[in-house]
């Protein structure tokens, strides 16, 4: 079994605290205390996995009351396609990529089988670290998707 590291036991304990509510407050000060690391290192956590391609709103309100608001996003039918297609601009990483074809698993948007076969085109190995080509492979995707016939 491997070790977890701080980050990754940052984000599963945000995770329990989501499952029991659909809407966190947390202050960083506080859950920096809890696993004894830096505030920063609790911005970093909610920054990389915590965003809307994981399907998680954040509101941040910095100061001495300051608080961090996390929710999980449910988008309608009609807005799930058009909202993951805005989440990236010219480019988009191989980690950002896996994170939205996680959404389209979730939404059933996509088959399990599918996404197993779509994944490795977005690999960096294969595009060569060329995050403008795979959000331009992403973006003719997620259209394609949008006209998809649903059975």
């Amino acid at each position: 079994m491997s070790k977890m590291n701080t980050s990754d036991l940052i984000e599963e304990y945000i995770i329990e605290l989501l499952s029991k509510e659909n809407v966190i407050e947390l202050q960083r000060f506080e859950v920096a205390s809890i696993f004894n690391c830096v505030p920063s290192q609790i911005n970093y956590v909610i920054n990389t996995r915590f965003t809307i391609p994981h399907g998680y709103q954040v509101i941040s309100k910095r100061g001495g009351g300051g608080y961090i608001r996390i929710s999980k996003v449910e988008l309608r039918e009609e807005d799930r396609l058009s909202e993951l297609s805005n989440i990236f601009e010219e480019t988009v990483t191989e980690k950002e990529t896996r994170a939205i074809l996680n959404q389209l698993l979730e939404y059933d948007i996509l088959t399990q089988n599918e996404a197993f076969l779509i994944e490795p085109f977005f690999e960096d190995k294969l595009l060569e670290n060329n995050h403008k080509l795979r959000a331009e492979m992403l973006d003719v995707l997620l259209e394609r998707l949008t006209y998809k016939d649903k059975e």
